[in-house]
């Protein structure tokens, strides 16, 4: 079984009902934290995961919104672990320069713990992995692999998919249609993916909430994505404009009008549990 939990659904803009973008993905005994949004930690302490028990941090693009709370992960696992336990980050190419400006922001912090606490040494110590394409873990029956997605200007972006006992989910983040993220599902079991209103945003008369249109998927677009590849569940995330109780089922149409399988629209907390078909 795979269990996929949202962490945090919502959208660059604050809000009070949904952290910032981030999927935890629970396998075998791993746990991959997808992105690391506005107020993940908080969100995941809800469904009994810390830092100190993430397996990696896996960022599926560099933009803000998806790593504000990297450095929030990079130090809560630094000071709640005992012994050597470096946290992994896998990331497209760029990933190694926010994790190195990260910890030079936090170097006032890390001079101050490690003169406060003798068992301490510093700084906190971090893995970084960077890839756009192949797998980027293979133990106890769990398979993670990444592949390039289109989320241009904001280039590499990457999708993950995980496999285990025969069953398989794809974490997509921001993009846009794409062969290379139709190749990652075959196969697959269920899509995770952002999913905007381009009918609301596009509409909007914001010449930036329209900018927005160009490189994330509609709720149409990632429907068909979800069709084409035969997937049993289709879970959208990072809602754009919030999703609200009043517009709920104007989005569950939007999709279903395009994907006849289960589609997830969640809260943050929302837990999906896959089995093996």
């Amino acid at each position: 079984m795979i269990e996929v939990t949202l962490i945090g659904t919502g959208s660059p803009l604050p809000d009070p009902n949904r952290a910032g973008p981030s999927t935890l993905v629970r396998a075998g005994g791993t746990a991959f934290l997808v992105d690391a949004g506005r107020g993940t930690l908080m969100r995941a302490a809800a469904v009994g995961v810390g830092a100190n028990t993430l397996t990696a941090v896996l960022l599926t693009h560099l933009h803000s919104d998806h790593i504000t709370d990297l450095n929030d992960v990079i130090t809560t696992r630094w000071v709640t672990t005992f012994a050597p336990s470096p946290l992994r980050v896998v990331g497209p190419p760029g990933t190694t320069d926010v994790v190195d400006g990260l910890l030079r922001a936090l170097a006032p912090d890390i001079g101050y713990r490690t003169a406060h606490h003798d068992d301490l040494e510093g700084p906190p110590p971090v893995d970084v992995t960077e890839v756009t394409d192949g797998v980027v873990h293979d133990e106890d029956g769990v398979v993670v692999r990444v592949a390039p997605t289109d989320h241009r200007p904001v280039e590499p972006s990457v999708a993950f998919r995980f496999d285990h006992a025969g069953c398989a989910v794809v974490v997509a983040g921001d993009t846009v249609p794409c062969a290379t993220l139709d190749e990652l599902l075959v196969d697959a079991d269920a899509l995770v993916i952002t999913a905007i209103r381009k009918d609301v945003l596009g509409a909007s008369g914001i010449r930036r909430f329209e900018d927005v249109c160009d490189y994330h998927s509609s709720v149409e677009e990632a429907a068909e994505t979800a069709k084409r590849a035969g997937v049993r569940t289709l879970v959208l995330t990072h809602y754009v404009p919030a999703l609200t109780t009043e517009t709920l089922g104007e989005w569950r149409s939007l999709a279903q009008a395009h994907f006849d399988g289960d589609v997830v629209l969640g809260d943050d907390l929302t837990t999906v549990r896959l089995e093996a078909r």
